[in-house]
């Protein structure tokens, strides 16, 4: 599905993750697909593959690793290892993008090993990690894409987590095979000033998802004015994708309807 605003035209992708939930997933693929939109999931070995496929829908982006982190050297290796599966499940289902954060989260969102201080060695074993993610990314034909996340609800000791800290590690590799994935959710909980840090992350941008605060729900249901958002979008020419990855407030039809 694309979203025309002022003279821009966005591709909208849902969370398939986070819709429908009383539905097995590959249904909830089917709907979202029915409804002409593509389609974001999260960590595939939770999933059946044959299933998904068979859906014959159009998957904008999942989940890029499964286990490992940017900032040591053994949990890189981990890391890069499970990037690798990623890339040949991206492949078979037509994936572009594959999430990436800056460390392994588990079945909550919490990190797998929390770390509340980034040392400068951290910092140059992350960039050293994403420009190896950037090179397999350019030999397969995929995206890397770094997202930014809260550290104050959602994702409490993730590091590498601020928008400001994710747009300098991906600046700093600028590189194709490696974007940012600007979650604006998050970045409104953490950071705010939204449309000053989508000017700023613009030419990095490989997607941009969205959600309101707080409830994590469809656009129109909290604070941010999701309408100004997509002017300033427009204004500046992005022509990218836009995914929910939020719930519902009530029925699921109606919150997509909200989200076009």
């Amino acid at each position: 599905m694309t979203k025309r605003t002022d003279t821009c035209t966005f591709t909208l992708a849902v969370c398939a993750e986070m819709v429908f939930l009383d539905r097995p997933m590959a249904e909830r693929v089917r709907a979202l697909d029915a409804l002409g939109f593509q389609v974001e999931l999260w960590d595939w070995t939770r999933h059946d593959l044959d299933a998904l496929e068979r859906t014959g829908a159009t998957f904008s982006s999942m989940t890029g690793y499964i286990e490992g982190t940017l900032s040591d050297k053994a949990g890189a290796e981990r890391l890069i290892a499970s990037a690798r599966d990623s890339i040949t499940v991206a492949k078979r289902l037509g994936v572009p993008r594959l999430n990436l954060h800056g460390t392994g989260l588990d079945q909550r969102g919490l990190p797998v090993v929390p770390q509340t201080h980034v040392s400068g060695a951290m910092w140059i074993q992350a960039h050293d990690t994403l420009n190896r993610l950037a090179d397999l990314g350019e030999a397969n034909d995929v995206t890397f894409v770094l997202e930014n996340l809260n550290t104050r609800v959602d994702h409490p000791g993730v590091p590498f987590a601020r928008a400001e800290d994710v747009l300098e590690l991906v600046a700093s590799v600028d590189r194709p095979g490696l974007r940012m994935m600007l979650d604006l959710y998050h970045a409104q909980i953490g950071e705010g000033n939204l449309i000053e840090l989508v000017r700023r992350a613009l030419p990095y941008v490989g997607e941009i998802q969205v959600a309101d605060v707080p409830g994590r729900c469809e656009p129109g249901s909290g604070e941010i004015h999701y309408p100004a958002i997509a002017r300033a979008l427009a204004d500046l020419g992005y022509q990218g994708t836009v995914g929910l990855e939020g719930f519902a407030t009530g029925e699921t039809e109606r919150a997509l309807e909200r989200f076009t």
